[in-house]
């Protein structure tokens, strides 16, 4: 045996396929099953009473969410509450500028009216003026046309009376 045999790479597969359709087998045959551990009545206790622990911080947890969702709940109402109040704010002073607005208008609205009244007078008294003028102008126009007659008359009269005393002093003299 101390001859080497040479194999062929078909000899290989074959020999890799036996092994691997009876490895799984051998190591059942060769291992041997495990072994159950005995604990100690301690550990086993302890490991109870950390369930125990568990589970009730499980339930604490469900009751701190089921908790939390009333809370969201009443929060979201609140929400709704103040949108409420939001809507019935605006509304309000909606009505409120819409009175202001109205009340600018009405008061514009007199002035204006007023405005039109001093305007009316403005124009009346203008008109007085007008007239006051118109009247003064014929006054002065007639004031004018007399002091000329009057003016023309008492030049003709010294020019006369001028005349008179050049010619008696010539007379005279």
């Amino acid at each position: 045996m101390s001859e080497a045999m040479e194999l062929t790479k078909r000899e290989f597969d074959q020999i890799g396929a036996y092994v691997r359709e009876h490895l799984g087998t051998w190591i059942r045959e060769v291992t041997p099953p495990p072994a159950t551990v005995q604990l100690d009545p301690i550990y086993l206790e302890r490991i109870v009473r950390v369930e125990e622990e568990l589970k009730s911080e499980r339930e604490l947890m469900k009751q701190g969410f089921e908790h939390m969702d009333t809370r969201f709940e009443q929060v979201d109402k609140r929400f709704e509450q103040v949108d409420k109040r939001f809507e019935e704010l605006r509304a309000d002073m909606n009505a409120r500028f819409q009175t202001v607005d109205k009340r600018f208008e009405e008061v514009r609205a007199d002035m204006n009216a007023r405005f039109e009244h001093v305007e009316k007078r403005f124009e009346a008294v203008d008109k007085r003026f007008e007239e006051m003028r118109a009247d003064m102008k014929t006054g002065f126009e007639v004031a004018r046309s007399h002091t000329n007659h009057w003016m023309t008359f008492l030049t003709i009269v010294l020019l006369v009376i001028g005349s008179a005393m050049t010619l008696a002093t010539v007379l005279v003299g």
